[in-house]
């Protein structure tokens, strides 16, 4: 009996465990997302983004296999992975899509002026953004016709030509009008069919389909670039065939319209220098705003005001800290006293020029973040700049996360933070902030996600010259 019971139970575990595996399989487990995305910085310079009087793109980071590359060196053979001619960078705005960056080509300064003119940079040509689609009008149902029917017919009204709403409509004498015809299948002919296979063989790569990529033009759009192109100089060559004196021109495609050669490079760090966040994804992704609006006027005079005392205090200390010593005599750090040290704690504050003041909501539900950026007047070690990061706690009161304080003539040893844009980087749904870090003739480009108060840097890039 015992062994019998012993048989039992051994049978019911052995069904439980070759059952498990079938039970198992129930539960589908869904391929986790890869994300290749890609983030630059967009420089131009001129009064109009869409026609720059020179432009460039400078790869700041690739995030790839779940971690962040630097973008000016990844996969550079011959030229980085993230500017592959082809590849199209969205401009942003806080999230919001103001044009796009489709590359031509790619280049590998160096230079020993000190001018920043060193590493790779990326040329291409702008497009404004695309306009929405227009809205589909749904197709109304025919109109259903009386029961009355009039004895007395209008022959001209008869042979009258009258529009349809489209296949199916019926004539407004009730006689039906003739389907379009409809080709089947078995009614292709074998040109068509092997059109469409050619065309389907050209757009499906031949190496690994495995292999990343970021956003591309579609063969499409590159006849159509290509057809204007040609169009345009047809177009040129014709209006100046009216002048007799006119210069010989040449029919077709103008040399460098594939080549980029027609680019207006970026050169050095001009004073109308724009910058603008850029973005490549090989996934086109829905949209996610970052900026946050002001309520009103009065809260970001408020809010202005909070960071203006912040950014005072950091100049402050900044000021106390690189005061040179041999300006205090020994007598007057002996017999300094505290009604002497309120009235420097007192001194005038320092005259804050070019303010910007930008608020965001960094993820959904989040806290508010603010950054604001201001410099002093002078020149050398008398020009400050300054950088503060705030947030709003859950009791509404505003606390520095980033606050960041230097002078131009020791950008070498604390360089200025200039804050550029937030950007989705690793398609998160969660913002990080992009600042540069400028120094006398380098800089880099770094990433810093600020959580709950706590401010982290999450990616710098490589120095560029």
């Amino acid at each position: 009996m015992m062994k019998m019971r012993e048989r039992i139970v051994g049978a019911i575990a052995g069904a439980m465990l070759a059952g498990a595996p079938s039970w198992a399989q129930m539960h589908k487990v869904a391929k986790p997302q890869q994300v290749v995305r890609a983030v630059g910085v967009y420089e131009w310079t001129g009064d109009d983004m869409a026609k720059p009087t020179a432009s460039r793109l400078i790869p700041v980071s690739l995030f790839i296999d779940g971690a962040f590359q630097d973008a000016g060196v990844y996969m550079a053979q011959p030229v980085p992975f993230a500017l592959d001619t082809g590849n199209v960078y969205e401009l942003n705005d806080a999230g919001a899509a103001k044009g796009a960056l489709d590359l031509e080509y790619a280049r590998h300064l160096q230079t020993a002026k000190g001018d920043y003119d060193d590493g790779w940079f990326g040329y291409g040509t702008f497009k404004p953004p695309a306009l929405p689609k227009p809205a589909i009008a749904k197709k109304l149902p025919p109109a259903r016709t009386s029961g009355i029917v009039s004895s007395v017919k209008d022959t001209a009204a008869a042979d009258r030509p009258t529009l349809t709403a489209g296949q199916g409509a019926e004539k407004t004498d009730g006689a039906p009008t003739a389907p379009a015809p409809t080709t089947t299948a078995s009614q292709t002919s074998p040109a068509t069919t092997s059109a469409s296979a050619s065309q389907t063989d050209a757009s499906t790569p031949a190496d690994d389909p495995d292999r990343p990529t970021l956003k591309r033009r579609t063969p499409e759009e590159k006849k159509q670039a290509q057809t204007e192109a040609q169009s345009d100089a047809t177009g040129m060559v014709a209006a100046l065939n009216e002048d007799p004196d006119r210069p010989k021109l040449h029919f077709g495609k103008p040399a460098g319209v594939t080549t980029g050669a027609n680019v207006p490079k970026l050169v050095g760090m001009p004073k109308d220098l724009h910058q603008m966040v850029a973005v490549s994804d090989a996934v086109d992704r829905d949209p996610h705003v970052f900026a946050r609006p002001w309520e009103d006027a009065a809260e970001r005079a408020a809010i202005l005001q909070k960071m203006e005392a912040i950014a005072q205090a950091k100049l402050s200390t900044y000021e106390t800290a690189t005061r040179p010593a041999a300006l205090e005599s020994p007598s007057a750090k002996r017999y300094s006293s505290a009604r002497t040290r309120r009235k420097v704690a007192a001194a005038p504050p320092f005259a804050l020029m070019d303010e910007e003041l930008k608020g965001y909501t960094l993820s959904y539900g989040g806290d508010p973040t603010y950054i604001y950026m201001a410099h002093t007047a002078g020149t050398g070690a008398a020009l400050r700049y300054v950088t503060v990061v705030a947030q709003t706690d859950e009791m509404g009161e505003l606390k520095p996360v980033m606050v960041s304080a230097t002078d131009a003539a020791h950008l070498d040893r604390t360089p200025e933070m200039k804050f550029i844009d937030v950007v989705d980087a690793d398609a998160s749904n969660r913002a990080s902030l992009l600042f540069e870090l400028r120094e006398q003739s380098t800089r880099q480009f770094a990433l810093y996600r600020v959580i709950a108060g706590q401010s982290q840097q999450i990616f710098l890039s490589g120095t560029t010259q």
